[in-house]
């Protein structure tokens, strides 16, 4: 049996080269309820597929793509137009703001409609994201298990529930050193809404892009 990570709570999550800021309810309570009332209805929701070996396979979750103009995003055959910006995710992008310390143009909005849905081992490392990026992950709604490995020790891992009203900030040299992933839980859990703002860098006439057999083994994208 593989013993399991240790929870970490607070700020206390550290590592060789994880920049990782833990903000427990930043987003007070009747605040969180209402703004997760309102992304449920206000996100243009949709279920994308991905190719992996020739089979074409929805990911376990729904998401959307809002940004500023032309900040498009790509991976693994899914193309991503951004969509306008709404009421609620313009009023959590100020927040974030404070938090990160860094304005962010863009967001990948999850939807995990219960335990089955999830996201797979994966790192935030895109080239349009530059070397270095700040990744704000806003949670809403039921919680879920975040996990963290080294790159090249997985053995070296870090747990953490993330809550209704938690916001983290990676940054650093984080996305270069470690992979993260939800995953699926046989508890029985509500639905959670996750936002992870990011700054998607001029970079004219380039798309990220994934192989699809990198795509099997490390993502199916979304951040936690």
């Amino acid at each position: 049996m593989v013993d399991q990570p240790p929870l970490f709570d607070d700020d206390t999550v550290t590592g060789p080269d994880l920049e990782l800021a833990v903000h427990r309810g930043a987003i007070a309570p009747p605040v969180a309820d209402r703004w997760l009332e309102a992304l449920l209805h206000e996100v243009p929701w949709r279920q994308d597929h991905v190719v992996v070996f020739g089979r074409r396979s929805p990911i376990p979750r729904l998401q959307a793509w809002i940004g500023d103009p032309g900040r498009r995003y790509a991976y693994s055959g899914i193309e991503l137009e951004p969509q306008p910006w709404t009421p609620t995710l313009t009023a959590v992008r100020e927040l974030v703001t404070g938090l990160a310390g860094t304005p962010a143009n863009s967001v990948l909005c999850n939807l995990y409609r219960d335990g089955h849905d999830s996201v797979a081992w994966h790192a935030d490392d895109e080239p349009e994201l530059g070397p270095e990026p700040v990744i704000a992950s806003v949670s809403l709604g039921a919680t879920r298990r975040f996990q963290l490995r080294r790159r090249d020790d997985p053995d070296e891992r870090r747990d953490l529930e993330l809550r209704h009203g938690d916001v983290i900030v990676m940054s650093g040299p984080t996305q270069r050193a470690w992979l993260h992933r939800i995953p699926r839980t046989a508890t029985s859990v509500g639905r959670r809404v996750n936002l992870t703002f990011r700054t998607i860098l001029d970079q004219p006439d380039r798309a990220s892009s994934r192989d699809d057999a990198h795509e099997a083994t490390s993502r199916t994208h979304g951040t936690g």
